[in-house]
């Protein structure tokens, strides 16, 4: 095994943090060291023929072609203000109670988050509709920027995310089942962070006062009615997406299609859908589609080279060291992807690290979905770590000069520590996955399928034999 293939991983880590785009760093890295390995003689030229059979695998993947349609879904909601009245008519009916901002944020959050998929796009999206208000509420400082970025972050885990499509395509695992089995944890974090709120607003109800403005607003049967109008619309849009991909209704790709024509419609009821926000979400979701498809393109090139080059062997020969073998290797991927999304952001951790795990993890037979969806929630607490986190730094790009930055580092911790807990609870319970991602399977053997004489009499010899 040459040193090649170590050597392009160290040359591509240099050139990320020298700034370059990722995508096409990717792409010269693989051609300059595919280049350097075919004039050593240690890379086939008639390797590289694969990658035109990688590109058209892309363009012709199915769950690659959920993604626009996810994308769009979520950029047509906030486009047209509809996470704007879930969380004006939410806020009207729980914010007469301690928390009751709080616990809007969290609901409304997390139907953004599952929508946009993005952590950065959905902390920012979150900060700018609930922080302003809990901050006039009188809502102390940490527990206001700790559930706006706890939410934000669900993002990585919450369906119909598209964090989970690429984390598929990345892992080698079916969309469905991911959806299934992220469906559980996600609803644990939820719940985790509900209930949060619900002892420190107990213990501590000043921190979290019921919003003075809404004091004179009394007549609850109005106000049920009115959040079920603005809230119950979008809310049973994505319950229902992810209904029919769940029970294999539909795929993934047509589930999205779904939630768009349901977007569209639900637009065009509450008369806020009009040509330019249309123009502005197709014109958002072509650039960000690009620039994705670009990044993975790039990132299956250098797979292709660095596979090539034996980087596989390199790879493996570095986990050899790894004690305890599956719960010592799910241990220390843990760990280090934990480390690496405080400097690497989603995409470049999903189409850069996790293709080197990838074989490594199916050799020791361990679940990919599991897997997967534990990396997920681990990368959502990385996210969310102080001072380095990506949710930090978005927070604090859009929050008021009057919230102190150490403010937002300790409103973290909290819910950061709720997340460390559920990725150690999804460790040692794995169930919680696996039973909703897998249905009980039938086993081949005991299906009989009788099927009658053509001709009457079960003697009567077939025209066809």
């Amino acid at each position: 095994m040459t040193l090649l293939a170590p050597a392009m991983f160290i040359a591509l880590v240099i050139v990320l943090f020298l700034g370059f785009p990722v995508a096409f760093s990717l792409a010269a890295i693989a051609s300059i060291f595919g280049v350097i390995g075919v004039l050593n003689g240690h890379f086939d030229v008639s390797f590289l023929t694969a990658i035109f059979f990688r590109i058209q695998g892309i363009f012709s993947n199915d769950n690659l072609l959920a993604l626009p349609m996810l994308v769009f879904m979520g950029l047509l909601l906030e486009r047209i203000g509809i996470a704007e009245a879930m969380f004006a008519a939410l806020n009207r009916l729980f914010g007469n109670v301690s928390g009751g901002l709080a616990y809007t944020t969290i609901i409304v959050g997390a139907v953004i988050s599952g929508i946009t998929g993005f952590v950065s796009a959905s902390v920012i999206a979150v900060g700018l509709i609930a922080l302003p208000v809990m901050l006039r509420a009188g809502y102390d400082h940490r527990l206001a920027t700790g559930v706006v970025a706890a939410t934000g972050t669900l993002a990585q885990v919450i369906p119909p995310s598209l964090v989970l499509i690429v984390l598929a395509e990345q892992m080698e695992v079916s969309v469905t089942d991911l959806y299934r089995g992220a469906l559980v944890p996600s609803l644990l974090l939820i719940g985790s962070y509900l209930t949060y709120v619900f002892v420190l607003t107990q213990i501590w109800p000043d921190r979290a006062p019921p919003d003075p403005s809404l004091a004179s607003e009394r007549c609850v049967g109005f106000l049920i009615r009115q959040a079920l109008v603005a809230a119950g619309l979008p809310l049973g849009l994505v319950l229902m997406v992810l209904a029919a991909i769940y029970y294999g209704v539909a795929t993934p790709t047509e589930g999205g299609a779904i939630g768009v024509t349901g977007t569209l419609l639900l637009g065009l009821l509450q008369n806020r859908l009009t040509l330019k926000k249309l123009r502005q979400a197709m014109l958002a979701t072509g650039i960000l589609i690009c620039g994705l498809m670009f990044l993975l393109m790039g990132a299956s090139f250098f797979t292709l080279v660095f596979r090539g080059l034996n980087g596989e062997q390199w790879v493996q020969a570095l986990f050899n060291f790894v004690p305890a073998g599956q719960i010592g290797f799910v241990i220390f991927v843990s760990l280090i992807v934990f480390m690496i999304a405080f400097v690497l952001d989603f995409f470049e951790i999903a189409f850069i690290v996790l293709p080197l795990i990838v074989p490594v993890a199916q050799k020791l037979g361990i679940d990919m979905i599991w897997l997967t969806i534990l990396l997920a929630v681990n990368l959502q607490t990385s996210f969310m770590h102080p001072p380095f986190g990506i949710a930090i730094y978005n927070l604090r790009s859009i929050a008021p000069s009057i919230v102190r930055t150490v403010d937002i580092y300790w409103g973290a911790v909290p819910f950061l520590c709720i997340q460390i807990s559920m990725v150690g609870l999804l460790i040692m319970a794995p169930q919680l996955i696996l039973k909703a991602a897998r249905p009980p399977s039938v086993s081949p053997q005991n299906i009989n399928i009788t099927i009658p004489p053509l001709f009457g009499d079960s003697d009567t010899v077939s025209p066809w034999k």
